[in-house]
């Protein structure tokens, strides 16, 4: 009888050898998944600083405008004239009027979005074009203010007269005070357009 050929047999090492390229391909795809989450993972953190930065250099701008704009009426106040809104030591300046809101100034403090109509500059120093160490906080644009004329300073409920102290009675009897109530409200842009920061403060000045 012929002897049959017998078929060839696959060794052991083969088989291994096989094996061990699949294993070694999917610890390369999870090794690639874990890398690309990273990379979002670490590109979203970096957004998130960036904001915070810009929301952050928003603020210290805003902050400037309310100090520019209270140094602004504080100096008003020591000069022989009177502050009242709309000469040139108080442009963009208006008169509170109870009842009858002023549409510029409800613009102003309430839109979402970057704001100027009717507001002032802080133009110490222009704030968008910084250089050399002082690049990185350059700002989308330069803060802008406006101010509120609340009306005279008195404690509630006295009419004319009130407290004694430097505003009060001066061997004269009850009198108006000297002082009025001014909100101030400033804007400002970090260093990116989208961050915007609005905010508010109350300062007494002499106004007559």
């Amino acid at each position: 009888m012929p002897a049959f050929a017998q078929p060839p047999r696959i060794s052991s090492a083969r088989r291994q050898r096989g094996a061990a390229l699949i294993v070694a391909m999917v610890f390369l795809i999870l090794l690639a998944m874990l890398a690309v989450t990273s990379m979002r993972t670490s590109l979203l953190e970096e957004k998130m600083v960036g904001g915070l930065r810009n929301q952050h250099l928003a603020t210290l701008g805003a902050e400037s405008a309310l100090r520019a704009a209270e140094f602004r009426l504080w100096s008003a106040s020591n000069s022989a004239a009177p502050v009242v809104c709309g000469q040139a030591a108080l442009g963009g300046c208006y008169a509170f009027v109870p009842g009858t809101p002023n549409a510029t100034v409800l613009n102003f403090v309430n839109a979402g979005g970057w704001v100027t109509a009717g507001a002032t500059t802080y133009a110490s120093a222009d704030l968008t074009a910084l250089s050399g160490s002082l690049q990185t906080a350059a700002l989308a644009d330069n803060p802008v203010f406006i101010v509120e004329d609340l009306g005279v300073e008195m404690p509630p409920g006295l009419g004319p007269a009130h407290e004694s102290g430097a505003t009060g009675m001066n061997g004269g009897g009850p009198r108006t005070t000297d002082k009025h109530l001014y909100r101030i409200t400033a804007r400002s842009r970090g260093g990116n357009p989208n961050a915007v920061r609005v905010l508010q403060s109350t300062f007494a000045a002499k106004s007559n």
